[in-house]
């Protein structure tokens, strides 16, 4: 009954021990099956090779490429996996002897089933037994192709963000471009209207000295024509020609001067750096601003002479205006709205520091001031892409924009920090 009893003990062991192997069986299988789940899903393709460069195992991948079934490819050296000598030697140069270190991004030319070849980039690593001795290594490789594909439509992704950032940078200066046209009219009224009313007196002069000449030409005595020249006042006119061509040349030069800033900052920049005074923009992009603005609303400016900047001044410009606008929106409640702007030199940057005193930005409102889209303004007064582009603008000068509530008095002050131009510090 003893020995019974034992050996049922046994045969109960063995039912226990046999349904633990066919767990672990079962668990084996489904890691197999996953495994080679995975390797026939690559899209790479894998090769396994033992150290002496032997193929042991290749993927689904590099069958449909070369046309050979693993069977064809295990015993066969990795050598014959490249389509050319150059491929072959650098294989054998850079696998032979691999002891831990990993090679990666080599390019390489596979022999496909039509006997063509293509170019592939190729990995390899070594692989270790479980007493970490060097057993073999695994390649992988993707088609140039595909990379190649890939990097193109980032290329094409990139300048397409790049075109469409140029469109909103334009866009915005449109816009602003738009609220400055009263006051450009108004500034241009006045050199035309100078230039239009010298050209009117000097149309009258020519007709007075044409009838003086005539009247030399006809041969008049002397005292004829002395008193001719003293009622059409020759002597005078001949003394104001040279001050009313001078006065017409600089209205028309005035003209100019205006039309060309408008085109300068009305042209898509191209991202052409150049070196400008900064202290110069400053002041013409608050004239502007202001030309349109309510006579109440004063800038108090306390500039230096010359701050030099490498850059594109258009664009710095467009910044410049922006924040000053928005100093003139941010104000039009109050009673007497100002700005000060005060800029200097610290160190190797210029900072330029806009306050104005109006009701100040919501603590809420802080961190989605410089996101694009983002305004307080009414419907149709802001587009909401003023200072999101004016951050872009300054960062892709290697400044930076920020903005605070005045604690002490209100309001809102933006600094602006820009690099100064190099050699002119050297």
């Amino acid at each position: 009954m003893e020995v019974i009893r034992k050996m049922d003990e046994v045969y109960s062991d063995l039912l226990k021990y046999q349904t633990a192997l066919e767990e672990q069986n079962n668990k084996l299988e489904e890691s197999q099956q996953f495994i080679f789940g995975v390797l026939a899903a690559m899209s790479d393709i894998l090769v396994v090779c033992d150290q002496t460069g032997t193929i042991e195992d290749v993927n689904q991948s590099l069958i449909e490429l070369t046309g050979k079934t693993s069977a064809e490819w295990r015993g066969h050296p990795l050598v014959e996996l490249f389509a050319d000598d150059i491929s072959r030697k650098q294989a054998e140069l850079k696998f032979n002897g691999l002891q831990g270190q990993a090679i990666h991004d080599c390019e390489m030319q596979i022999r496909m089933a039509n006997g063509s070849s293509m170019p592939v980039s190729v990995n390899c690593t070594a692989r270790f037994n479980k007493k970490g001795k060097s057993v073999g290594m695994v390649i992988t490789g993707r088609p140039v192709g595909e990379l190649r594909r890939a990097y193109h439509a980032l290329q094409e992704a990139h300048e397409a963000l790049k075109r469409t950032q140029q469109q909103l940078v334009h866009s915005e200066k449109m816009a602003s471009l738009g609220r400055l046209v009263a006051g450009v009219a108004h500034e241009l009224n006045n050199p035309i209207s100078f230039v239009l009313g010298n050209v009117h007196v000097l149309e009258r002069y020519a007709g007075r000295l044409k009838e003086y000449l005539d009247a030399v030409h006809a041969g008049r005595s002397g005292i004829e024509l002395a008193e001719l020249r003293e009622k059409l006042k020759i002597d005078r006119i001949l003394g104001d020609i040279r001050p009313l061509i001078e006065g017409t040349i600089e209205g028309a030069e005035r003209t100019r001067d205006i039309v060309d800033g408008l085109k300068r900052f009305s042209a898509i920049d191209r991202e052409e750096e150049c070196e400008f005074n900064l202290v110069e923009i400053i002041q013409r992009a608050v004239h502007w601003v202001t030309n349109i603005t309510s006579e109440s609303f004063q800038v108090e400016m306390d500039l230096p002479h010359f701050i030099p900047v490498l850059g594109s001044a258009a664009q710095i410009q467009q910044v410049i205006m922006n924040l000053v606008q928005n100093a003139v929106d941010a104000t039009a409640e109050v009673k007497s709205p100002r700005l000060r702007i005060q800029a200097k030199i610290e160190k190797d940057k210029a900072v330029v520091e806009f306050r104005d005193n109006g009701s100040g930005i919501l603590p809420e409102n802080f961190p989605k001031i410089f996101d694009p889209f983002f305004t307080t303004k009414p419907v149709g007064k802001g587009t909401g892409l003023g200072l999101a582009i004016s951050y872009g603008i300054v960062e892709r000068h290697n400044g930076a924009l920020f903005a605070a509530n005045d604690a002490h008095d209100g309001g809102t002050i933006f600094v602006l920090n820009l690099p100064l131009y190099q050699s002119a510090k050297n």
